[in-house]
């Protein structure tokens, strides 16, 4: 039997939907290795987190309850030492913020090989099969790791959230963490680039990429906002390129949204931005590639130039 480590991800008090995700990950290693699938929650309010973590599918949590919010050094300590107790096949994190800065760090420390951002897992108990995607998503690889226990971290909205009431076992563990080598601390939160939308809050949006060249043709996207009662948000180099603000971007370094519908316009669809917007319930996208990412996960895809498409759909809707 070869057991599987997965680890929480919470920010500012909430558990994210990748915390759900990572424990169908885990339990479907698990299930293939014929192991228990053991979840770690490290700082915050652990208790309250591991009630809502207990989910079909887990057979243990531990607790590490340190501190308020995530800190590098108390993660790595803490996982490193876990690993050491409980023996684990394979030690999964969130491709996260917060995961890929302590993800690297635990295998360091535990000589793992480590595969980051897989989009999927498989074992038969001993090698570990890890699909990542590169060039954009537009090539899916599949990378092997034989050499024996290994840490992966996976891509937020790739697996479904974990359902149900579970009746996992909640042990607390007693990390020895090395206050010395804790060389940092969160001393508050300062929000940038607010507004006066949240646009992870809207039933639709209509999402602008670099496929609209120019700042003034901006002005036929907020057409079809307005058309459709919709927010505006967009991809990384609207924002980069001063068009839009902060607030208004979707992806990775932006906000995950999961609207009722999503009009992605002038979007290839980086992996980056595919990860801030894959739980859409509809995704519709307007493209002049018909090979760009995008098209792939959309439910309906027009390959057609956007400033034709634009205004025939405003003109429809108005």
């Amino acid at each position: 039997m070869s057991d599987i480590l997965a680890v929480a991800d919470h920010r500012r008090g909430e558990l994210r939907d990748v915390s759900y995700e990572i424990i169908t990950a885990g339990r479907e290693l698990a299930d293939q290795t014929g192991g228990e699938l053991h979840l770690v929650i490290i700082s915050g309010t652990v208790d309250e987190f591991a009630e809502k973590a207990n989910r079909d599918g887990v057979d243990v949590i531990h607790t590490v309850d340190h501190g308020e919010e995530f800190n590098h050094d108390v993660y790595t300590q803490a996982i490193s030492q876990l690993y050491d107790e409980c023996g684990p096949q394979f030690v999964l994190a969130p491709n996260s913020v917060n995961g890929l800065d302590y993800a690297p760090a635990v295998a360091n420390e535990l000589d793992l090989p480590i595969v980051t951002d897989t989009v999927g897992l498989e074992s038969d108990g001993e090698t570990l099969v890890a699909n990542r995607e590169m060039y954009g998503g537009k090539v899916e690889t599949t990378v092997e790791v034989d050499s024996g226990p290994a840490v992966a971290t996976i891509r937020s909205a790739e697996w479904p959230t974990a359902e149900g009431t579970g009746d996992a076992s909640i042990e607390a563990f007693d990390a020895d963490i090395d206050e010395d080598a804790v060389g940092s601390s969160v001393n508050g939160f300062e929000e940038v680039g607010g507004g006066d939308v949240d646009i992870s809050e809207a039933d639709v949006l209509v999402s602008v990429g670099r496929g609209i060249e120019e700042e003034e043709n901006l002005d036929i996207i907020r057409d079809l906002a307005d058309a459709l009662d919709a927010t505006l948000s967009s991809s990384r180099p609207i924002v980069d390129n001063g068009w839009l603000p902060k607030n208004r971007q979707v992806g990775q370094s932006g906000k995950v949204v999961t609207p009722d519908v999503y009009i992605a316009i002038g979007i290839s669809g980086a992996v980056q931005h595919v990860a801030g917007m894959k739980g859409s319930d509809t995704i519709v996208a307007i493209n002049t590639d018909e090979n760009a990412p995008i098209m792939d996960i959309a439910d309906y895809a027009i390959y057609d130039d956007l400033f034709d498409v634009v205004p025939a759909l405003t003109e429809e809707f108005q």
